[in-house]
């Protein structure tokens, strides 16, 4: 379907239902739908192009992450952190 009009039948996901449902255009800008309504709960939201919005929980993993990543990083001075330069040895177990 290349053009769409005002009251078309099209597939998104509606954040109320929390599915992919059938939804009618509400609102156009420059030829693509900007608003739908939701055919089974009546909720009228933004077009997501049946994507689903990320969880809370998958918000929180990505939030902790860059939280790692911020800490294992070199400071932001440029300064490496300071290494050992010995090689380290490995234990050895002997039997007596």
């Amino acid at each position: 379907m290349s053009e769409f009009r005002l009251g078309d039948v099209i597939d998104d996901h509606c954040i109320k239902c929390r599915r992919i449902t059938n939804h009618s255009i509400v609102s156009l800008v420059n030829s693509a739908p900007a608003k739908v309504r939701c055919r089974t709960c009546y909720h009228d939201h933004d077009y997501r192009h049946e994507q689903a919005p990320p969880s809370k929980k998958e918000l929180k993993k990505a939030e902790l992450f860059k939280e790692v990543l911020s800490a294992a990083a070199p400071g932001s001075d440029g300064v490496a952190p300071e290494e050992s330069t010995k090689p380290v040895k490995k234990a050895r177990n002997k039997k007596a």
